[in-house]
């Protein structure tokens, strides 16, 4: 099942979450330019590489590729690339329906550096459990939940309509917030864990999702949010 709107005005214009949107957008077109081992060789670049920063931190670099940028640099780059149509589409849909309502609440520089923070630290997250992977790591995922951690501790009542597909007749359900990203979270954080198992199938490891990413982006966005004055009135700054 998958959103498609909530039942939440808002009362300024939310222009870092088009903003957002816009960069990611932009800069997957400028990806659909490179050819296959071009696009390699950039996510290589701009993603986060976990065994790369491993080296970072410790003082023992081992970088993959002769040129690239600083590796800390890439916990922000990481936060705009996407791996093809369905990763960026569905991003880009959540930070679209819960982005705007968190904005609201925090104001623009805020929430900007809400947003970016939360990248970073489910990006860390991450890496923790999956120091010594030579893929990359990349995707709006970790910041865009921990948007979506912020927003179920602010609107938990909120009606979310959700779509369920179920061949050529989907049903619209309007459920509440606390339901729909409470059964999100409790996925993310069940595959999280399942990702420790010796012989498992999901998670970075194989190339499938950062769920330490998700799970963790949540929980930081849940703790990180009322720090910055999420319950506070609303402000237009």
């Amino acid at each position: 099942m998958f959103p498609i709107n909530d039942d939440n005005p808002t009362r300024v214009t939310p222009y870092v979450t088009y903003g957002l949107i816009a960069i990611n957008v932009l800069i997957f077109i400028y990806e659909l330019s490179f050819s296959e081992q071009g696009l390699t060789k950039f996510f290589y670049q701009w993603a986060i590489v976990p065994v790369q920063l491993t080296g970072t931190f410790t003082g023992n670099p081992t970088p993959i590729l002769t040129v690239e940028p600083p590796e800390l640099l890439t916990l922000i780059t990481s936060q705009f690339l996407h791996g093809g149509f369905a990763h960026i589409a569905g991003n880009m849909l959540f930070l679209w329906i819960f982005g705007n309502n968190v904005e609201d609440q925090l104001g623009h520089f805020k929430f900007l550096f809400f947003y970016l923070a939360c990248g970073v630290l489910a990006s860390l997250a991450q890496w923790y459990f999956s120091q010594g992977s030579q893929l990359p790591s990349l995707g709006a995922s970790g910041a865009i939940a921990g948007v979506m951690g912020a927003y179920i501790i602010r609107f938990p009542k909120v009606s979310v309509r959700t779509v369920i597909p179920l061949g050529l007749f989907p049903l619209i359900f309007n459920i509440p917030a606390y339901f729909y990203l409470g059964i999100w979270f409790f996925q993310q954080a069940l595959y999280s864990f399942a990702t420790l198992a010796p012989r498992t199938n999901v998670g970075m490891e194989n190339g499938g999702v950062a769920y330490w990413a998700h799970a963790g982006g949540f929980v930081f966005g849940a703790i990180l949010g009322p720090l910055l004055g999420l319950f506070s009135q609303r402000s237009e700054a």
